[in-house]
């Protein structure tokens, strides 16, 4: 009995220590989240994680799962933080409970969430103050990205701190891009998204317009594909049920980049040009048709769904 009960401490004091001694926290285990850190973990990483949902948290293999963000944030010298949206983000880090409270002098934060410019600057001067690092490092490439780890990672902030983290980044991407200052890495996805939701609309009408006259959507868009027309919303995610495998359109447009989140991104960058006096028509008339299909209760479906729109078709 002795034996067995000292055993248990042994296996409690082991699992005690890993949690203090794993040097990477992330914090957020959604769509994104969670394939980002399965191939943390494919490429030798035993990352402390968390999310607010504990069935998020607990479907993770191989990690260390943590209660709180304070618990994973403890002892952890990289924290990354992949959340919704800007305001969750300001919250984790800066709120009342935030987590840049709990970091440790000189760590290194990095947040991969989509807020925008000002926010990113914002919490670039929060952590100098608290003598706490900061990039911002939004990705591109959406969940099949996230799941085949091919990410792009656009990272504003100090030059140093992007070769430090580069090749922990490239465990989850394929590309690591330094564009500049704090700031500059929400910029650059930013103008990458308005280019996706304006081309996806762009795609669909195309793709629903030949089918509507007679074309066969797989034909259609293997002429497209070889042509002027091409886009990554033809050749590799496309809005046309049955064109492609993998791919939301094949799901009902589950999983995958919902509408809630292209609207949301679109509307930064329509904020972000409103600050410069930048004429943005486009996306600002992408940004209202996927607000529109918030409307019709499509909010959480991928917005490739747009396609259906277009047709006139009810998803379920």
């Amino acid at each position: 009995m002795f034996l067995n009960s000292f055993r248990v401490l042994v296996k409690i004091e082991k699992n005690v220590h890993a949690r203090h001694n794993s040097d990477i926290a992330f914090i957020g285990l959604g769509q994104m989240g969670a394939r980002m850190v399965n191939n943390l973990i494919k490429n030798g990483e035993k990352p402390k994680v968390y999310d607010i949902l504990p069935s998020n948290t607990k479907a993770i293999q191989g990690a260390i799962p943590c209660s709180s963000a304070d618990e994973a944030v403890e002892g952890s010298k990289i924290v990354i933080t992949m959340l919704p949206n800007g305001s969750i983000v300001k919250s984790t880090i800066l709120g009342e409970k935030g987590i840049l409270k709990r970091l440790a002098k000189n760590s290194l934060l990095l947040d991969c969430s989509t807020t925008g410019p000002q926010v990113a600057q914002e919490l670039f001067q929060s952590a100098q103050e608290s003598n706490v690092r900061f990039l911002d490092a939004p990705v591109s490439g959406g969940v099949v990205g996230a799941q085949a780890g091919t990410l792009c990672f656009m990272l504003g902030g100090n030059l140093k701190d992007y070769q430090e983290v580069e090749p922990l980044l490239l465990h989850m991407g394929k590309k690591v891009i330094y564009c500049g200052k704090s700031g500059a890495g929400q910029i650059t996805k930013l103008c990458n998204n308005l280019i996706l939701g304006v081309t996806m609309i762009g795609t669909a009408e195309a793709l629903n317009l030949g089918v509507k006259l007679g074309l066969d959507p797989s034909l259609l868009t293997n002429v497209v594909n070889i042509s002027t027309g091409r886009s990554w919303s033809s050749d590799t995610y496309n809005p046309v049920p049955g064109v492609m495998e993998n791919v939301p359109s094949a799901k009902n447009y589950e999983g995958g980049f919902s509408v809630e989140l292209i609207a949301k991104d679109l509307g930064l960058a329509g904020d972000a040009a409103l600050s410069i006096n930048a004429p943005i028509p486009l996306a600002a008339m992408s940004h209202q048709l996927f607000r529109t299909l918030i409307t019709y209760g499509l909010a959480k479906k991928d917005f490739s769904v747009i396609y259906k729109y277009l047709q006139g078709e009810k998803v379920e």
